[in-house]
């Protein structure tokens, strides 16, 4: 436009315009003679003076073809500088504290687990105010529920229908006096329903189911009313019954129950704290590894192993037990990360994290669908393998009949263990995850098996250095540090975030002489109630000097290098 309204100034108020070529190469140089300096000037703005118009098709592929030309020469160039930078530079497997700082990972503990304790402590809200209308349930999240409703709380009964027909009552696993008395302040609790309260009930308790992950609004419009009018209620089928996002003073609650309340009967303890002094006399740091790869397991999760089908039709009657359970794909399940790992595949993960076979396992089963062929290779791969059946001898006998009894001994044995590795999503492992965490965050390794899986199944192809750091980096995240923790993520049981408080700390100052950018922890630090918040708390925390002449200290090593996010898996 500009160049337009030029061309009109220049030329009278005439634009020039579809001229006939030969007119105008007859006459440009005469006129050209005779310009005066400024129209000299306005010569140069004429149409006829334009340069011819390149299209924008070819400007564009000319564009593409260059951009392709420089991904492919860089893309070469990237290649060979991470084949290089692997021989030539030692790499270390960093964990990110913030934008400035990334600290190596040690495989055996946290560096960072000093920093918070569990906080379950009720507050000053929390007031009392007690009922006696009975409730009678099944599990743990009962004690809140019974706290929603302002009910009396009936000890809860156990599943004697499952697979393993188990016919333990909690009475039996857990010491129901100290269950009782420590939520004293919380909820009543009574061993059965008092004789008083049954005789004077002209009908029986009425049951009821309610739905799965219900908000408390749900319970206290319609469980309460029925409560009410009929003074005892059964809830049935009571696992995920209560949503996982509650208030604050209810999650502590929560914690109560989980990590003080519910405390095993003393000869489960005992027979349970004895196999741990036994693998510490043995070694000085244990691994346990939650297997779960029973029948029952491989049947639920609708995964095929490879066995053909004697397998098929082995698993297939032990899964028309939930009549349930939809037909599933086992390639999209596997896919999907649903699938247990095999023990072969758990012991490849150890290995790939830096475990070396000197490392002494403990394993917690059942019994392991394909029994010793199936366990073969993991026993190859850490020669250093026990487990209760092992440990205990004759001392399990009388509880052999029990699964809930014998998976209590193994429970105990994870909780003290330093490295607790789970293998499924499954009650046992949310609760022990959550509790390791709560206690300190000790190490706890949960396999990233949505990005694993794919890597199993690809590892024939690669060399084991680039599958060991393939495996790292699908690991992280999955470690049990306390970044990974963050409120919302998971079920509360496993990622109990209003549970874990962390300690105010100072700082002292960077060693400027060195030209380092370690930070130090001071020796005297002091409690504070401050609730666990992710990441935003987390780099505020402090870093102890990392002692590489340390043999007691196992770094684990990958490149440093950005990655994508897993926390959301």
């Amino acid at each position: 436009m500009v160049v337009a309204n030029k061309a009109w100034r220049c030329s009278g108020g005439v634009l020039v315009n579809n001229l006939a070529a030969e007119i105008l190469q007859q006459q440009k140089h005469k006129q050209k003679q005779q310009l005066s300096p400024h129209q000299l000037h306005c010569w140069n703005y004429l149409p006829w003076r334009r340069r011819p118009v390149v299209p924008w098709t070819a400007v564009c592929g000319l564009l593409l073809f260059a951009v392709g030309l420089i991904s492919l020469f860089t893309g070469h160039v990237a290649s060979d500088l991470e084949w290089y930078s692997q021989r030539l530079v030692k790499r270390t497997w960093y964990y990110k504290r913030d934008s400035s700082y990334r600290a190596p990972i040690d495989i055996w503990k946290s560096r960072f687990s000093n920093l918070y304790y569990g906080c379950s402590n009720r507050g000053p809200r929390f007031a009392q105010n007690f009922s006696y209308r009975f409730r009678m349930v099944k599990i743990t999240d009962a004690v809140v529920v019974a706290r929603i409703l302002n009910a009396t709380l009936v000890v809860p009964e156990l599943d004697h229908h499952s697979f393993w027909k188990d016919e333990s009552d909690f009475v039996n696993i857990f010491d129901v006096d100290w269950f009782i008395s420590y939520l004293a302040k919380d909820v009543p609790i009574v061993k059965r329903v008092p004789e008083k309260v049954m005789r004077s009930m002209d009908r029986p308790p009425y049951t009821m189911r309610v739905p799965r992950k219900s908000e408390p609004d749900y319970y206290l419009e319609q469980v309460l009313p029925i409560l009410l009018r009929r003074r005892v209620l059964q809830l049935t089928k009571f696992d995920y019954r209560l949503t996982s996002d509650l208030d604050e003073d209810l999650q502590k609650l929560r914690c109560r129950v989980n990590y003080h309340a519910l405390r095993f009967t003393k000869p489960i303890r005992n027979l349970g704290q004895r196999l741990v002094t036994r693998m510490r006399k043995m070694a000085k740091r244990f691994i346990a590894v939650h297997l779960r790869f029973e029948p029952d397991m491989l049947a639920f999760s609708g995964c095929y192993y490879g066995g053909g089908d004697k397998e098929r039709q082995e698993l297939g009657e032990i899964r028309k037990r939930w009549e349930t359970l939809p037909e599933l794909s086992p390639d999209e399940e596997r896919t999907r990360g649903k699938c247990p790992l095999t023990p072969h595949e758990v012991g490849l993960l150890l290995r790939a994290l830096d475990f070396d076979n000197n490392t002494f396992l403990y394993v917690a089963s059942g019994e392991i669908y394909g029994g010793e062929e199936t366990l073969r290779p993991l026993k190859e791969l850490f020669p250093n393998f026990y487990t209760k059946e092992m440990l205990a001898g004759e001392e399990l006998k009388s509880l052999l009949p029990f699964s809930s009894r014998l998976a209590a001994i193994d429970y105990i044995v994870c909780d003290e263990s330093d490295v607790f590795v789970t293998n499924n999503n499954g009650n046992m492992a949310k609760i022990l995850a959550g509790r390791r965490r709560y206690m300190g965050h000790k190490r706890t390794i949960r396999p990233n098996a949505k990005r694993l899986s794919a890597l199993f199944s690809a590892r024939d192809r690669m060399d084991w250095n680039t599958f060991s750091r393939k495996v790292k980096s699908c690991q992280r995240g999955f470690m049990g540090e306390p970044e990974e923790m963050r409120p919302g993520r998971g079920e509360f049981h496993e990622y109990p975030s209003a549970c874990i408080c962390q300690k105010r700390s100072k700082f002292l100052a960077i060693n400027k002489n060195k030209g380092r950018n370690d930070r130090f922890l001071n020796a005297s630090t002091e409690e504070s109630t401050d609730e666990y918040t992710g990441n935003e708390q987390s780099r505020k925390s402090l870093l102890k000097q990392d002692k590489r002449s340390n043999g007691n200290k196992t770094i684990s090593i990958i490149e440093d290098n950005d990655h994508e996010d897993f926390l959301s898996d």
